[in-house]
């Protein structure tokens, strides 16, 4: 029966709800999908895409927030939304699932987490390669040396958009990746007229080394993970160790996964991911944009 699924609101409904969350969360038979954008024309054929009532189509979040809430909602605004809205959606009791960052800023960051805190209300980041197959089985490989390498073809761009918007999923990835306690941080890059053209990472502690690096203008986007330890290396590119056959993309990249993770923690099954850990993730990036704008 369709009133037995979970109601769920994707609000935002840009490039990554439509190539990423929509596929994954708009064929599950458990769900019950709202989709809210400003844009009529796409919230339309997207809604006749995946077959959602016309009532369960939003433009205003006021209309999304009726009389019958969601029970769970995905956020996919832009970031400098986030405070916004987010704050909406935990003042409404519903817990949230924010595609990262929560913020630009530590402080706005700090901000939702602490209301979150104080609604009681969950609140999860969308940190989808701590999901990602691949990552989940190299952060069970030896691992003395990381380094990720995750660059674009040629987007420069104004450094705090850059490192809260991209570079982020670097940084909290070498945190996953990091088997031990950090004990000295690094930053360096080069910055020409306010734009980031490229920044590099080390995260090192007690016997290890983590190395994360963007080029913006590396001539091809990609994305690359490579560790050493225990005498063996271990290799990722693009998020495989391998062929993937017909493994769905969102599978691969741990959208599938997450998504999982967030539902069934909705729903009691499982804990939320700890918000702190995520904030120490943004805490990571204010100190890059610090040090690279000082």
């Amino acid at each position: 029966m369709e009133n037995d699924g979970l109601a769920v609101a994707v609000i935002g409904l840009g490039g990554i709800a439509r190539n990423a969350y929509l596929p994954v969360l708009g064929t599950r038979a458990d769900l019950r999908l709202r989709l809210m954008t400003r844009d009529r024309a796409r919230l339309d054929a997207l809604g006749d895409a995946y077959r959602v009532p016309e009532a369960c189509r939003f433009t205003e979040l006021d209309a999304l927030l009726g009389e019958e809430p969601p029970q769970a909602a995905f956020v996919h605004v832009a970031t400098v939304a986030h405070v916004e809205i987010v704050t909406r959606l935990l003042d409404a009791g519903i817990p949230t699932y924010v595609d990262k960052p929560l913020a630009d800023t530590l402080a706005a960051s700090r901000t939702l987490a602490e209301h979150a805190e104080r609604t009681g209300t969950p609140l999860m980041v969308g940190f989808n390669r701590r999901h990602a197959p691949a990552y989940v089985e190299a952060a069970r490989s030896p691992r003395e040396t990381v380094i990720l390498q995750k660059n674009e073809a040629d987007a420069p761009g104004v450094v705090r958009d850059v490192v809260f918007d991209d570079f982020i999923h670097v940084a909290d990835t070498l945190r996953f990746l990091a088997p031990g306690d950090v004990t000295d941080v690094t930053v360096s890059g080069r910055v020409e007229d306010g734009m980031l053209e490229h920044v590099a990472l080390t995260l090192s502690g007690p016997g290890f080394t983590c190395f994360g690096v963007m080029n913006r203008r590396a001539g091809a986007k990609g994305e690359r993970l490579q560790l050493i330890g225990d005498g063996h290396r271990r290799d990722v590119h693009d998020l495989t160790d391998g062929p993937t056959g017909w493994t769905p993309v969102g599978r691969v990249k741990g959208i599938e996964q997450i998504c999982e993770h967030f539902l069934a923690a909705v729903r009691g099954q499982t804990q939320f991911p700890d918000l702190q850990d995520a904030l120490a993730t943004h805490e990571l990036c204010e100190q890059v944009v610090e040090r690279l704008d000082g």
